[in-house]
């Protein structure tokens, strides 16, 4: 059965206020009744969609997962080259996290150290982005863009580069991230052996 469009307007109205409030009050600072209150509905229709404060946090999380996996797989179709494709990954991962700042900071932030449930699907969705990192990684060795090289290693790497950059960004709350793609850019393909 389909859901009506009331139905899913109401729950996106508490997914959007779930966004806002944790970004707010952090995960353990934020109650069911401070997204009930955002959202404008109440105790029943959040708990109609979501189980707990956990399950709809989790959902937030595969949510930013999935909005930068889709627009990562989109931009990379349209490049040509491992190399472009490369660029036009890390391109979609900064202005995913600058425009869907809450987000980020809910899955970069707020999600970090909250129990093994929430590691392991922050970790899960880490392993996704270091494969597709990887995998085009492998066609540029493939391709001769890139010396032969520890792909699995350089993911990790560029992942974990671009996880802590990203993080200090939306701590300190200063500056347009975005500009700093030109120089994140250089330092990432200069580790990799990329030509200039």
């Amino acid at each position: 059965m389909a859901r009506s469009t009331a139905d899913t307007a109401t729950r996106d109205r508490i997914l959007d206020a779930a966004v806002d409030v944790f970004a707010r009050k952090g995960y353990h600072g934020a109650g069911v009744e401070d997204i009930v209150a955002a959202s404008g509905t109440s105790k029943g229709a959040f708990y109609h969609y979501f189980a707990s404060k956990q399950a709809i946090f989790l959902m937030l999380m595969d949510d930013l997962a999935g909005v930068i996996e889709q627009g990562v797989e989109s931009a990379i179709s349209a490049e040509q080259g491992a190399m472009a494709k490369v660029e036009a990954a890390l391109r979609v991962v900064v202005e995913t996290a600058a425009e869907q700042r809450d987000l980020a900071k809910i899955l970069l932030v707020e999600a970090v150290g909250l129990g093994p449930e929430f590691e392991e699907r922050r970790l899960e969705i880490h392993r996704r982005f270091g494969a597709v990192i990887r995998r085009h990684l492998d066609r540029a060795v493939a391709e001769g863009d890139i010396p032969p090289q520890d792909t699995s290693l350089a993911a990790l790497a560029w992942f974990g580069a671009l996880n802590e950059i990203i993080t200090q960004w939306l701590l300190s709350g200063r500056g347009d991230f975005t500009a700093r793609l030109p120089e994140l850019r250089t330092l990432l393909l200069r580790s990799i052996g990329a030509p200039p």
